[in-house]
This record gives structure tokens, C-alpha cells and sequence, in this order.
């Protein structure tokens, strides 16, 4: 990649896992009505055909990893376990009075933190008390995260009881010293060992999440990671860019120097690295940092060009509602999100009051989604159109504009009534996303809220 046009577009952006992106969340106008209703609409118009998906975050870990972003509590106290999941079933039961109706459920997916930080008793028990008042879609899809140190025999097999066969393990990097730097040691034997296990029981999707642009990281690390990912073959990887933002994650990013991090050409130089490594041992490029093996869920949904993203990245099937549940979880109504309190003590305060614990969200107009759908269709298919003349939006020609200079770097080609992403230019998708992004063209941030896009 010419290192040119690294300097040219490395600028923060989002990663657009929602479209406003949450930064431009319009807080004045939402009120938890507001999101109610949205719900509503969302639910009677998509329950019965598609269903819904949930996302259930579970926030403890035992120990703090420097390259994390995510809202976590660390503590080594187990005893947290159940309060927790007592809290997230009553959320869950305030969300059913929404309803009024039994939910489809599509998708589930436990994050964290580390879901494997509870036992597998309790996580077994949130599921059913999930499960007790839904009912199960055809082809549901259930998934966890699992940290490879302590996901057991009996955390996959309970959950397996229950309907999971997605796992993914964070794996970043299998260099001692970049696992040092970011404080998370986890040797190989122990990944092989949680990859091993799942594939025994029965988990027909095993996935590996890899970062590069870690602190000390260099390209023979990343091949190291890479051809050691070989031996194992999970079925789907994330690699991800290392999103440095200590500014807004506090102490959490601060185990390290700036110093210590490559710069934008050298991880430019690992992602381009690492994809051809990937590529050669039989992975397809699924949207942006996402890669497949032919026979993953992912790869059919590309194929097909049934790709979504959302909150959790990318899903290879979409549900118009998502309902988050736990603190600081996010949901989407398509027509508007919510996003829950983001500490422990006030989530358990509201839940006892029967509050919803939301604290901010947005709700869509219809610009608002006239350009999510284009953001969607970029990310996920590398192209988007306004033949259907409900797509057109008035800045439209103003867009077309600022494209220009992309199309002259030959990393778009825009025609009549569409604009594609070339292959050249899939690496800056988020730049190219950033034209539509009427919000922000509207209004910069005044401070540093975003990621480096390259």
C-alpha cells in the first residue's frame, strides 16, 4: 500500500458500528418513551419473521488488559455472579412488559469483559431464565466471547446445553512480549486447549480475534501469530486495528508508551501482511478486519449479501431489534438506540426501582436513515446505490463531491447511481463512510473521540 495515501487518510474516524455514530446521539430530543415506542414498532413490524437478537454484558474480569476499550470491572470476588444475573433477568422481565408478546429469539451473544468469568451454572441459569418466556427461531445463532486462561470443559458444555455453537477467543498477539505490554499472558497451549474443547462438544463456529498495531509488535510477531492460527483453523477471525484511545479509556491504555506503538506505517504494513497470510491459507476478507474460512456462516452471508453490523461487528443474519441487557449495553430498535448506565451500583438501583437503566440514546429521523442504510451497504458490501430514489438525500451531490478525490486515488468508482469500493480501497471504507456522515461534516468534534482509520 503506497504510504502516500496512509498519510493522506490516517485521520480519526469512526469505526461505524452505528450510524449516528454515538458521539452524534441527539440526547435533547430522546426520552425513554421515545425508545419504547421505537421498540415497539420494530418488534410488531420484525418478531414474527426474522425475530430478535440480545446482547448480554457481562462486565467482570479478574484481572485488567491495557489494550481493552471495553466498560469492565475487574475484582476477583465471585460472589458478584449472582446479583448480577439476578439484575439482567429483571431487566429482561421489564423489557418483556414492553413487549406484551412472546419474543422470537434469533440471536444471543454474551460479551464482556469475561462471560467466562462466571460459572457455568450461572451462566446456564441466565440463559434459561432468557429462554423461559421466548420462543427459539428456526435457525437461532447463540454466541459467546471466552477468554482461552479459564473458559472449561464445563462452561462450553453447559452452554452447549443450552443452544450455543459460536464461541471466539481474544487471542491479540502470541509474542511474550506484546503480552506483557498489554498484560494479557495467555500461552498457545491454552487457546489450543478452549479451540480443542469446543470442537469436541460440538461448536460448529469457533472464532479468534487477533489485533495488530500492539505496543512492541512488529511483522515477524504477527506471522508468528499467524501461522500458529494456522494450526488451529478457526473457522472466522477478527483483525482488528489497536484503537489507542487513552483519552477516553483512562487508565485502561495507560500500561504502555506511546513511544512503544508502531506507527501508522509499520500497522499498515502488519494488516497488509497479515491479510495475505491469511489469504494464502484459505481465509476470505469479510467486510473491514474480518476474515472467513468458505465453510463459515460469515462467508455464506457475504456471499449472498446478507452481511450486517451492528454493536457486536459483524453478524451474518439481522434482526431489525437488538436488546442489550447489563451495563452499558447498547440496543437498536433500527429507529432509534439506547444505551444502559455504565456503572454497576446505579444499574442496580434503577433495576430495583423497575427503571430501565437508560441514560442516553437517539432516535432516527429519516435522514438519520436514508444514511445508515448507505454506511450499512459500504461496510458490508463494499457498495452502495440510490437507484431507488427512496436512498437520495439532498447533500447527495455535495457527497459525490468530496468523493472526487478518493475516485482520482482510485479507491472508489463512482457511476450514475452508485459508488463501489475498489479493492485498493477497502483498507480507508471508513474514510470513504466518513463523505456520507452528514453529522460529522456538519459539525467536527471538538475533541479527539475516535480511532485512527488506518
Amino acid at each position: 500500500m503506497s504510504s502516500s495515501l496512509v498519510n493522506k487518510y490516517n485521520v480519526a474516524g469512526p469505526r461505524y458500528t452505528s450510524y449516528p455514530t454515538v458521539p452524534y446521539w441527539d440526547g435533547d430530543t430522546f426520552s425513554l418513551k421515545k425508545w419504547k415506542t421505537s421498540l415497539m414498532q420494530s418488534f410488531n413490524e420484525s418478531n414474527l419473521d426474522e425475530g430478535i437478537s440480545i446482547y448480554i454484558h457481562l462486565p467482570f474480569c479478574e484481572s485488567m488488559c491495557t489494550f481493552c476499550g471495553c466498560n469492565k470491572r475487574i475484582t476477583k470476588q465471585h460472589s458478584v455472579e449472582s446479583p448480577y444475573i439476578n439484575a439482567v433477568l429483571k431487566e429482561w422481565h421489564l423489557y418483556l412488559e414492553i413487549l406484551g408478546s412472546k419474543p422470537v429469539i434469533k440471536e444471543i451473544h454474551l460479551g464482556g469483559g469475561t462471560p467466562t468469568f462466571f460459572s457455568p451454572e450461572n451462566l446456564e441459569r441466565l440463559v434459561n431464565g432468557i429462554l423461559k418466556h421466548a420462543i427459539l427461531a428456526e435457525n437461532y445463532e447463540f454466541s459467546l466471547e471466552g477468554h482461552p486462561n479459564n473458559t472449561t470443559r464445563e462452561h462450553l458444555q453447559a452452554l452447549f446445553n443450552v443452544g450455543f455453537r459460536r464461541v471466539s477467543y481474544g487471542v491479540q498477539d502470541y509474542n511474550e512480549t506484546v503480552q506483557k505490554a498489554i498484560r494479557r499472558i495467555q500461552p498457545f497451549d491454552n487457546v489450543k486447549r478452549a479451540t480443542e474443547l469446543a470442537r469436541e462438544i460440538g461448536y460448529t463456529s469457533i472464532g479468534h480475534d487477533i489485533i495488530f498495531g500492539l505496543p512492541f509488535q512488529t511483522l515477524e510477531h504477527v506471522k508468528e501469530t499467524i501461522v500458529k492460527t494456522k494450526a488451529l483453523r478457526p473457522d472466522r477471525l477478527a483483525f482488528y486495528s489497536y484503537a489507542h484511545v487513552p483519552w477516553i479509556k483512562g487508565n485502561g491504555q495507560r500500561g504502555f508508551n506511546d513511544l512503544d506503538l508502531p506507527n501508522a506505517k509499520e500497522k499498515r504494513q502488519q494488516y497488509e501482511f497479515g491479510k495475505e497470510l491469511l489469504t494464502e491459507i484459505g481465509y476470505s476478507e469479510i467486510g473491514m478486519d474480518h476474515f472467513a474460512l468458505p465453510t463459515d456462516s460469515l462467508y455464506q452471508s457475504m456471499i449472498e449479501s446478507k452481511l450486517h453490523r451492528n454493536f457486536m461487528g459483524y453478524t451474518a443474519s439481522k434482526t431489525k431489534a437488538m436488546i442489550g441487557l447489563g451495563v452499558s449495553s447498547i440496543s437498536d430498535s433500527w429507529y432509534g438506540f439506547s444505551q444502559n448506565v455504565k456503572g454497576i451500583e446505579e444499574y442496580y438501583h434503577l433495576i430495583k426501582e423497575n427503571i430501565l437503566p437508560v441514560f442516553r440514546g437517539h432516535i432516527l429521523n429519516n435522514e438519520d436513515l436514508i444514511i445508515r442504510k448507505h454506511i450499512l451497504n459500504l461496510m458490508c458490501q463494499f457498495k452502495t446505490s440510490w437507484k431507488d430514489e427512496s436512498l437520495c438525500f439532498k447533500e447527495l451531490p455535495d457527497v459525490l463531491i468530496m468523493l472526487k478525490e478518493m475516485e482520482a486515488d482510485e479507491l472508489i468508482n463512482i457511476g450514475t447511481n452508485y459508488v463501489e469500493v475498489t479493492k485498493k480501497g477497502r483498507p480507508f471504507v471508513r474514510n470513504i463512510c466518513m463523505a456520507f456522515d452528514l453529522l460529522l461534516q456538519r459539525k467536527q468534534p471538538e475533541t479527539k473521540l475516535f480511532s485512527m482509520t488506518v
